[in-house]
């Protein structure tokens, strides 16, 4: 409980000392969670960049700036990442609670658990394998304020809300594009990672309402990802800047537990 009293503390400390105009309802920011860091955005001719790591986990980091609720519609690969339909402002989404920071591990599967997020070939991505291709390496959020403001007693995980009309069945049942059509495609061609399907994890939510108070989303932001040797090639990052993860770097947690040693019985 401390320790989320003093991040709710330093939020709102922050927010106070940014000018309105300039801070976004939520801030989104990617951490690498076999790493632990978060990973450095890097604008490039009006986007913004991370590099991904292949085969590592990552965790979709959503802050609150405000004092009031907010709903937080969140695309992955242009794939809604509670549903699995085709991402569009007005379906469902996770509502954050005043000042309120949380990580989105993975692809909502049930009320209960979710398969984690892994960079992982766009052939691989769950976007590509349910014919979904083009809009492989964004990850968008599109957030609403609250036309009623309802202040929850306690301090949960994030909750669901609903979209704004129930639809039936999902988008990823629609008539998908070939393999051929989908590797023809030139934004399939030069994205070179995505994000996969991976393993379930425990990740509880509930349900709760929630009133926007527009139609259109106050705030639309977009994070583009790619591996490290690709930003490098398209000239957002320089050449001499080296991935922060290497594998024969020292670390001082390297592993979870603490082993036997040999010739223990």
């Amino acid at each position: 409980m401390q320790r989320i009293l003093a991040s709710t503390a330093l939020l709102a400390l922050l927010a106070a000392c940014t000018p309105l105009a300039a801070r976004p309802l939520v801030d989104v920011s990617v951490v690498d969670r076999d790493t632990g860091q978060w990973l450095p955005r890097h604008p490039h001719r009006g986007d913004t960049w991370v590099a991904g790591t292949p085969g590592h986990r990552y965790s979709v980091r959503l802050a609150n700036t405000t004092g009031e609720r907010v709903l937080v519609v969140l695309s992955v690969d242009g794939v809604n990442a509670i549903t699995g339909q085709t991402a569009h402002p007005g379906q469902a989404g996770y509502v954050l609670e005043p000042w309120q920071s949380t990580e989105i591990s993975g692809w909502r599967k049930s009320m209960d658990d979710v398969a984690q997020f892994v960079f992982t070939d766009l052939g691989d991505s769950y976007a590509a394998r349910t014919g979904r291709p083009r809009n492989v390496g964004v990850i968008g959020v599109a957030v609403f304020r609250e036309a009623r403001p309802y202040y929850s007693p306690r301090y949960p995980p994030p909750p669901i809300t609903r979209p704004y009309a129930e639809k039936r069945g999902s988008e990823a049942e629609a008539a998908a594009p070939t393999a051929a059509e989908a590797m023809a495609d030139g934004r399939a061609n030069r994205q070179s990672i995505g994000t996969g399907h991976g393993q379930r994890e425990w990740s509880p939510t509930t349900r709760t309402g929630f009133e926007r108070a527009s139609r259109q989303p106050e705030q639309v932001s977009e994070i583009r990802y790619d591996e490290h040797r690709r930003l490098v090639a398209m000239g957002v990052l320089p050449r001499h800047v080296r991935p922060q993860w290497r594998d024969d770097t020292p670390r001082a947690f390297p592993n979870g537990f603490v082993a036997d040693p040999p010739g223990h019985r």
